[in-house]
């Protein structure tokens, strides 16, 4: 089971993470949503729980709850700037399809 960041993410994760003060590192998850039926989520972590995975990844501390593992093994995340749009982006091998809005996925 793997996950990574790029080198891009990790920076961008280290910014927020220094402004915000505090945080162990970032969790990635998947909700059930939209109308390919999964969604990514990210979220900035306080503690781990005794049901996550903890991943290191580029000095960050990345925890996956065990139920969206199967869902995002292998996946890479990334941060970039197209235009006046930025954010992180999911490099994910397991998707099967995703809806045109590219708001959810499914395995």
């Amino acid at each position: 089971m793997s996950i990574s960041l790029t080198d891009s993410a990790a920076d961008q994760v280290r910014l927020y993470l220094d402004k915000r003060g505090k945080g162990v590192g970032l969790r990635l998850g998947v909700r059930t949503t939209g109308c390919s039926g999964l969604a990514y989520t990210l979220e900035f972590v306080d503690e781990v729980a005794a049901n996550d995975e903890v991943f290191e990844s580029n000095d960050i501390t990345v925890v996956i709850d065990k139920k969206s593992l199967v869902y995002l093994d292998g996946t890479e995340l990334d941060f970039g700037k197209e235009g006046l749009n930025e954010g992180f982006r999911f490099r994910n091998p397991n998707v099967k399809d995703e809806c045109g809005c590219g708001e959810s996925f499914n395995v």
